[in-house]
C-alpha cells in the first residue's frame, strides 16, 4: 500500500476532531501533511541592528539598561517599556499587556528579545523574550496557515512526527536525469528541509527544487492538454486560393505592419493544417487585430466556410459589424449582426439565412451561443476580449461547427510569464507594433489641486468639437476611502459645464439597456463629457474622444490605467491622458511615473505584474492563473520558462510515455483527467 495515501489518523496524537480540522485545511493523508508547506519563517538568528530594515522582525541579545516602566490604560491594557543595550545600540523595548514581566526584569540582566524593529524610533515591539542569553534553537521556525481548532504549534508537532515515521517512504517523482541536470535536492531531503531548515542556504535549495517541480507538473498538464486537443480535434484544413486572399489584402486602405503580417501567417498556417487552431492573439490597443481577424475570416470564406465573431457588448458588436461591412461589401460577402436587440421576424429571417448558408460572417454578443442559432458550415470562431467570456461560453460557440478553428483576441497585454501559464495550452501570437502615423497619447500626472486648469483644458478641447472621459474609482461616497466618486464628480461637472456642454454618467449599477443608451449618446456626440467608473475599459470606440481624465489614478493597476488610456487616441487628432493622483506609497508614485514614461502595453504589463503579483492581474475571480504552493510566477519566471520547455520536450518524446523513470509524472498527469481530453479548471 502507498503509505502516502494513509489517512492522517494513523499518526499518534491525531484523533477524529483534529483529523476533521486538518481535513478543512486540505490535509487528509500523510502525503498531504508532508507537503503542507509553511508560508513564512520566524527568523531567530542574532543580528546586528545595522543590517535590519525598518519594520523587519529581529532577534537581539543585550543587557537591561533601565528599570522597566509600566503604564496601564483602557480596560486591563498595559504598556511596559525598558532600555536595552545591544552591541553599540541603546534601544527601547516596548511590551504590551504583559505587566508580570516587570518583576522578572532587572538592570544588567542579559535577555534575548524578538520583535518588530522601528528604525525611526529605535524601538523593538516585543513578541518573544528569553530571560537569559540566546540559546541556539532552530534559527528558522516555520509558520503555517491553520484553521479550526489546530494551532501552529500542534501542526508543527504533527508534521515532525510524520517526518520521523514516513519521510523515508516519500517517493521521488522527478526523473534522475532532471535532478542531475539542474542539481536539484532530492524529494525526501527537500521536504524535511522545508519543515526543519538548518539554515537559509539549504532552505533556498529546497525551495528551488519545489519551484521547478510545481512548474513542471503544471506545464506537463498544459502541454498534454494541447497535444490531446490537437490530436483529438481533426481541424477544418482550409484550402483557399492565395490570389483571392491577396486581392482582398491589397484592397485595404493601408499596408499591414510587419507584426500584423507575421501574425497573419501564423494564423493562416494553423487554418491550413489538419489540426484545429487554438490560438491567442494579443495586441495592444490600436495595433490592428481586427484587420488580421478580417483577413482570416475572408480566408475561411474562400475555403467555403462561415465565420463568427463574438464580442462582449452590443455597441462593440455594432461597430465591428459596420467596419466589416465596409471592408467586405465590394467582395460580395454578407455580414450580419445578431444581438439581443434583434427580435421577432427580423431574428427569424436572419437565423434562416444563417442556417441556409446565405450569411458568411455573423457578428454578435453572447446571443451567438443561444440554442436556436445554427450555422450552415462554421469554420472559424473569433472571440474578442476573450477573458470577458467564461470557459463554457467559449466552448458552446466552438461546438456550433464541426471542429472550427478558434482564435481568441485580447487588447489586455498579458506578460509572457502569465501567458505561458494561464494560456499554456494555446499558441500565442503577439502584434507588438503600432501602425505607422499613429500619434502617441500624451500622458501627464497632476495633483488634485490642479482641477481648475484641467476643467479649462477640457472646455478648450470640447470647443474644438472633441469629447472627454472622466473616470472615477467609486460610484458613491464611501466612509472608508477618501476617493472621488462618479456621482459627485458628475454633479460637479454638470455645474461647471451646463448648459454649454452635456455630461453623461455611466456606472456598473445601471441596467444594461441604460448603459447602452448612455454609451450611444456619447458615441453620437449628444453628450460631450462622460463620467464613468471603469466599465468603459473594454469595448468602446469613440474616435472623437481625445481626453481621458482619471481621478485617484493611484488606485488602479498599470494595466487598467493603460486600458483606460486606450479609449482615446483612436482618431487622427492628438489625444491626452491626465492622471490625477496624490499617491502616499512609493508603489503609487512608481505607477504614475511609469505611465508617463511609456505607452507600450507589454512593458507596462510586466511592470504591473512586478508591482501587484499574478493574483491581482486578472482579478481574483479569474480562474486562468493557478495557485502555486511555493513557486512565484514573477520572481521565478526563469524556472517557469525552463519547465515549459522541458515539459514540451517530454510530452513529445516516446520515452515519457513508456520508461519506468517517468511513471510518477505519468501517474500525476493521469490523475488530472487531461489524457482523456478533459479541460483543466
Amino acid at each position: 500500500m502507498d503509505k502516502m495515501k494513509q489517512p492522517v489518523g494513523v499518526l499518534k496524537g491525531i484523533g477524529e476532531e483534529t483529523a476533521a480540522s486538518l481535513s478543512e485545511m486540505g490535509i487528509a493523508t500523510i502525503g498531504d501533511l508532508l507537503e503542507y508547506f509553511p508560508y513564512r519563517y520566524e527568523d531567530y538568528r542574532l543580528r546586528d541592528l545595522a543590517e535590519v530594515q525598518h519594520d523587519e522582525r529581529v532577534t537581539v541579545e543585550g543587557k537591561v539598561h533601565s528599570e522597566p516602566s509600566l503604564a496601564f490604560y483602557g480596560k486591563k491594557k498595559s504598556r511596559l517599556t525598558f532600555r536595552l543595550l545591544t552591541g553599540r545600540y541603546l534601544v527601547s523595548v516596548v511590551c504590551f499587556n504583559r505587566p508580570f514581566y516587570k518583576k522578572q526584569l532587572s538592570i544588567n540582566q542579559i535577555v534575548t528579545v524578538s520583535g518588530k524593529w522601528d528604525k525611526n524610533r529605535q524601538t523593538i515591539t516585543l513578541q518573544d523574550i528569553v530571560f537569559g542569553p540566546h540559546v541556539s534553537k532552530q534559527d528558522l521556525e516555520p509558520v503555517y496557515a491553520v484553521r479550526g481548532t489546530v494551532t501552529v504549534k500542534q501542526l508543527r508537532k504533527h508534521i515532525v512526527n510524520a517526518l520521523k515515521e514516513f519521510n523515508r517512504d516519500l517517493p521521488e517523482n522527478l526523473p534522475e536525469q532532471i535532478i542531475d541536470t539542474y542539481k536539484l535536492m532530492g524529494k525526501q531531503e527537500a521536504v524535511k528541509t522545508v519543515h526543519l531548515p538548518l539554515d537559509h542556504q539549504s532552505l533556498k535549495h529546497a525551495r528551488r527544487r519545489f519551484v521547478y517541480e510545481e512548474f513542471l507538473l503544471f506545464q506537463l498538464k498544459m502541454q498534454a492538454l494541447r497535444k490531446v486537443q490537437r490530436e483529438q480535434s481533426a481541424g477544418t484544413g482550409h484550402v483557399f486560393a492565395e490570389a483571392g486572399l491577396n486581392a482582398f489584402t491589397d484592397s485595404l486602405p493601408f499596408e499591414l505592419t510587419p507584426a500584423q503580417d507575421r501574425v497573419l501567417q501564423e494564423i493562416l498556417g494553423d487554418m491550413k493544417s489538419p489540426y484545429r487552431m487554438n490560438r491567442l492573439l494579443q495586441g495592444d490597443v490600436g495595433s490592428g487585430k481586427t484587420v488580421v481577424a478580417a483577413i482570416s475570416m475572408y480566408a475561411a470564406i474562400l475555403s467555403g466556410y462561415q465565420s463568427a465573431l463574438m464580442v462582449p457588448t452590443e455597441i462593440l458588436a455594432e461597430q465591428h459589424a459596420n467596419s466589416l461591412l465596409a471592408l467586405f461589401e465590394p467582395f460580395g460577402v454578407t455580414v450580419a449582426l445578431l444581438t439581443s436587440s434583434v427580435k421577432g421576424k427580423r431574428r427569424r429571417e436572419l437565423l434562416e439565412r444563417l442556417a441556409g448558408g446565405e450569411i458568411s460572417i455573423l457578428v454578435g454578443t453572447h446571443a451567438l451561443i443561444q440554442e436556436e442559432v445554427n450555422f450552415n458550415k462554421l469554420g472559424l470562431v473569433i472571440t474578442d476580449e476573450q477573458h470577458r467570456f467564461g470557459v463554457n461560453q467559449r466552448r458552446v460557440l466552438r461546438e456550433k461547427g464541426e471542429s472550427p478553428d478558434v482564435l481568441f483576441m485580447t487588447a489586455t497585454p498579458i506578460p509572457r510569464t502569465l501567458a505561458i501559464t494561464a494560456f499554456g495550452e494555446m499558441d500565442v501570437s503577439v502584434i507588438d507594433q503600432l501602425p505607422a502615423g499613429r500619434k502617441t497619447i500624451e500622458t501627464y500626472w497632476v495633483k488634485h489641486n490642479m482641477l481648475d486648469r484641467i476643467l479649462g483644458f477640457i472646455d478648450k478641447e470640447v470647443q474644438k468639437g472633441r469629447q472627454a472621459y472622466v473616470i472615477c474609482p467609486l460610484i458613491e461616497e464611501s466612509d472608508k476611502l477618501d476617493v472621488q466618486n462618479a456621482i459627485d464628480v458628475h454633479a460637479m461637472l454638470v455645474h461647471s459645464f451646463s448648459p454649454k456642454w452635456n455630461t453623461g454618467l455611466m456606472h456598473g449599477r445601471l441596467h444594461p439597456n441604460e448603459k447602452e443608451a448612455v454609451m450611444r449618446e456619447f458615441s453620437e456626440n449628444k453628450t460631450q463629457i462622460l463620467v464613468s467608473t471603469t466599465v468603459v475599459e473594454v469595448g468602446v470606440n469613440v474616435p472623437n474622444a481625445t481626453i481621458m481624465v482619471i481621478y485617484d489614478a493611484e488606485r488602479f493597476g498599470l494595466s487598467q490605467l493603460h486600458q483606460l488610456r486606450g479609449r482615446v487616441g483612436r482618431g487622427s487628432e492628438q489625444s491626452y491622458c491626465i492622471l490625477m493622483a496624490d499617491p502616499k506609497s512609493e508603489t503609487g508614485k512608481e505607477r504614475m511615473k511609469i505611465m508617463t514614461e511609456t505607452n507600450d502595453g507589454f512593458v507596462l504589463s510586466e511592470k504591473d505584474l512586478e508591482l501587484r503579483g499574478p493574483g491581482d492581474f486578472f482579478g481574483k475571480k479569474q480562474s486562468g492563473v493557478p495557485e502555486f504552493k511555493v513557486a512565484d510566477m514573477v520572481h521565478d519566471y526563469r524556472a517557469l520558462e525552463t519547465a515549459r520547455a522541458d515539459a514540451a520536450k517530454l510530452i513529445e518524446s516516446k520515452a515519457f510515455w513508456s520508461d519506468p523513470e517517468y511513471s510518477h509524472l505519468r501517474d500525476d498527469l493521469a490523475s488530472t483527467g487531461v489524457l482523456e481530453g478533459e479541460k483543466l479548471d
